[in-house]
Order: structure tokens, then C-alpha cells, then sequence
């Protein structure tokens, strides 16, 4: 039988929601990646390459890599560029094709493959962007508090409440 309910939220996270879950106990025992950027994977083609560098500085400002999130970074990339093909697929050659009978005339309409994949490489992916909060609704979940770099700009203390 496989686990039940929702992966439990990372610590980090649970800090930037203000959540009262957040123990000396939790941190103690959660594992952390090792500090700093992680490497592009060698087997990524050159167009996840360069997905890789568009995404890796907006990840790193956003505070949540680590050097362990190559792989996970990498397929994220892999499945990228393959979306980005079938998609590429679709807008010349349209979601169907005609299947003709025997004598020429059209049977019916078939749908190309790479629909589906398409389809399913979406889902793999916003399954990846939820991970790294790379959605709204992921980020809608991470609040900041008072105090960070980005909140507490000169201006920003005179708007204050309390």
C-alpha cells in the first residue's frame, strides 16, 4: 500500500507561511540539501541547456535550490524541451489528421500522437513546477514575513502597520 495523504511541506516553507507547525524538533530532524547551485547535467541537449540557464537564476533568487536538485532540475528541463517539440508539432500540422478508406474518401478523423504526449508531458511538468513553486498557486502558499531583503526596502518601514 502506498502513503497516504499530501508530501509533508519542507520546514523552510512552513517558516515563510508563518505556520505555528514549524518545532526545534522538525528542523533538527529534517534532512537539507548541501549549500549552492547545482550543475548542469552533461546529458542534457542544448536546448535544456539553455533552459537550464533561464531557470536556474530565477530559482536561485527565489532561495529554494540546492547542489541535490540537478536531477530533478535536469528532467525538469529534459521534459521542457520535449513539450516544446510536440507543441511545435501541433502548430504546424494541427491536433488531427485525416484517415482515408480505400477508395479515398475520408473515414474519420485521427489525432496526431504527439497530442497526447503533449498532454502528458504538461502534466509531468506542472507536477515538477509545483515541487520547486513554480506555479502561482505554489507560491500563493509561501507568504514572506516582515524583515526579509525584498519587504523591508527604506521606503517600505513608513508603510508599517504596527
Amino acid at each position: 500500500m502506498g502513503r497516504r495523504g499530501p508530501s509533508p511541506t519542507p520546514t523552510p516553507i512552513l517558516k515563510l507561511r508563518g505556520s505555528t507547525l514549524v518545532t526545534k524538533k522538525r528542523e533538527k530532524a529534517e534532512v537539507r540539501g548541501p549549500a549552492g547551485l547545482p550543475e548542469c547535467p552533461d546529458w542534457l541537449d542544448s536546448e535544456g541547456q539553455a533552459a537550464w540557464e533561464q531557470i536556474v537564476p530565477l530559482l536561485s533568487a527565489m532561495g529554494i535550490l540546492t547542489r541535490i536538485d540537478a536531477n530533478a532540475l535536469g528532467r525538469y528541463c529534459r521534459l521542457w524541451t520535449r513539450w516544446k517539440k510536440a507543441e511545435e508539432f501541433i502548430t504546424k500540422n494541427g491536433d488531427v489528421y485525416p484517415l482515408k478508406a480505400e477508395d479515398g474518401k475520408i473515414k474519420c478523423l485521427m489525432q496526431f500522437p504527439q497530442v497526447s504526449i503533449a498532454m502528458k508531458l504538461a502534466q509531468q511538468l506542472t507536477r515538477l513546477e509545483q515541487e520547486f513553486g513554480m506555479t502561482p498557486s505554489a507560491r500563493s502558499r509561501i507568504q514572506l514575513q516582515n524583515g526579509t531583503a525584498e519587504t523591508n526596502s527604506d521606503k517600505s518601514r513608513f508603510f508599517e502597520v504596527g
